[in-house]
């Protein structure tokens, strides 16, 4: 399988699209006045404590108070309770009071009108390792199947772990295979940060940045690089020097396929790319075999409707409804990724009532979703038909980061038709006619609606102007929307 990665560079922002035989499978978007927030690190002040909900608002010198709940607090180890019946953690006034300081790291970036989410669970990532200094487990990352590796890698980081300050690991997946030398490299320089990161939190005051974690181009290097990724072409020579440089230190197997792309042609344009980022901000999504998704992303959840289309199938109705199906399961994950959607996903595959079709489709979306880096949960398809599934977002979905609610239909997606307008519009002539002693009504209105009352709602308007007495005219506002209007005495 072929993957590449193409990174894009303008001073304004940097984009990175991940390909897979050709077809943009992720794309990434940073921009330099707007910088993702998660894996900062930051000093901040507990400014309000809220027992009802189990959490507090903490400030870290951000426009919206930051959120942390009392399951995100960690407890000393000299003060940890066993669980009550299963309730797990402290109240949270046990835990936290007002006007406190402590370290905090973002693990949701603000989404919406929602502040940011934070957990003081600190965990510091490098290429083979993940740092948590407040905690004393070492696990494997899951996708490390064989179970000799994962012992030998765990028995590697136990064993040198008494060299370098209390703290618990996980080895992450592309540690796969490699040496005793190189996670003990990653240990030293991470222990090496974690002490320049205490460091500056002591001299820091409250609302302070004391860790930022890497740009966008370095942070995809770091995480989502394998010993897969065939050529990493960049479009900056500066941008290509550091990462270059970055490959050659930590990941040295991958620096000779960094390249500098110097070419006139757009870096995106090379598979599409750009227009895959415009169909990806679209609700409809085509099929291949002349089906189709709708796709709604709503504050609460994400909605996704499969329907067969202009596809008629070869057999029988059964059977093309199947075929739907499995090609929309591929899809559906491809758009997950694409436009990186998260929370609670419900997805409306079209109904077949054989069983065995059933499990195919779910074991397709299965083996589809293994491929994303994001961590997700299936359910079994619901007693409605519908499959529920949650996909972890830590980030903004590609909607929200290139575009904002409409100011038209605030957000609705449908304006009132002009003839509804008319009809308001009759409505208000009369309540203004009744309350006031004038000669004529002027109406301010769109170019469609005012076109509808001269044309198709004369009648009408005779009729009223007949009812109240009065003189109505009309007046075309351009900058008005279909829903606007105004009834002005004169």
């Amino acid at each position: 399988m072929s993957e590449e990665l193409l990174i894009n560079v303008t001073p304004q922002e940097t984009r990175v699209a991940f390909v897979e035989n050709g077809i943009l499978q992720e794309v990434h978007i940073e921009r330099a006045r707007k910088r993702g927030l998660v894996g900062n690190i930051y000093k901040g002040r507990v400014c309000r404590v809220l027992p009802g909900m189990q959490a507090a608002f903490v400030d870290i010198g951000l426009e919206r108070t930051a959120f942390l709940h009392a399951s995100d607090v960690m407890v000393p180890a000299s003060e940890a309770k066993e669980e009550d019946n299963g309730r797990g953690a402290e109240s949270i006034t046990g835990l936290l009071r007002e006007g406190q300081d402590l370290l905090v790291q973002v693990i949701k970036d603000p989404l919406g009108t929602k502040g940011a989410r934070l957990t003081t669970h600190i965990s510091i990532p490098s290429r083979f390792l993940v740092f948590m200094p407040g905690n004393a487990h070492i696990g494997v990352s899951q996708k490390i199947e064989a179970e000799e590796e994962r012992t030998r890698l765990k028995e590697l980081v136990r064993a040198a772990a008494p060299e370098f300050a209390s703290g618990g690991y996980i080895v992450r997946t592309v540690a796969e295979g490699v040496s005793e030398e190189a996670l003990r490299a990653d240990m030293r320089f991470l222990h090496k940060l974690w002490s320049e990161i205490q460091e500056r939190s002591g001299g820091e005051a409250s609302g302070s940045l004391v860790h930022e974690d890497l740009p966008l181009v370095m942070r995809t290097m770091r995480d989502l690089v394998g010993s897969a990724i065939e050529k990493v072409r960049i479009d900056s020579r500066e941008t290509f020097q550091r990462v270059h440089k970055f490959a050659s230190k930590f990941i040295a197997e991958l620096a000779g396929r960094v390249e500098y792309y110097p070419g006139e042609r757009p870096i995106f344009d090379l598979y599409g790319v750009e227009d895959e980022v415009q169909k990806a901000l679209e609700r409809k999504v085509q099929l291949k075999s002349g089906g189709y998704l709708i796709i709604d992303q709503t504050e609460a959840m994400t909605t996704i409707d499969v329907n067969t289309g202009a596809f008629v199938g070869h057999r029988n109705l059964e059977e093309t409804i199947f075929k739907t199906n499995l090609e929309a399961a591929q899809a559906i994950v491809r758009q997950l990724r694409l436009r990186n959607l998260g929370g609670i996903i419900i997805i409306d595959f079209i109904d077949m009532s054989d069983l065995e079709h059933r499990r195919q489709v779910l074991r397709a979306l299965e083996r589809s979703l293994e491929r994303d880096y994001a961590k997700t949960h299936i359910s079994e398809v619901s007693s409605l038909g519908l499959v529920e599934m949650t996909r972890k977002r830590t980030r903004e979905s590609l909607e929200h980061i290139l575009c904002e609610t409409c100011p038209t239909c605030n957000g609705r997606g449908s304006l009132k038709t002009a003839e509804t307008v008319c009809y308001e519009i009759f409505r208000e002539i009369l309540r203004e006619a009744r309350q006031y002693d004038t000669q004529q009504l002027l109406v301010l209105a769109s170019q469609e609606v005012v076109d509808l009352m001269l044309d198709e709602e004369s009648t009408s308007v005779a009729e009223l102007e007949e009812f109240i007495g009065k003189t109505i005219k009309f007046q075309v506002e351009s900058l008005y929307t279909q829903e606007q209007y105004d009834v002005v005495l004169i």
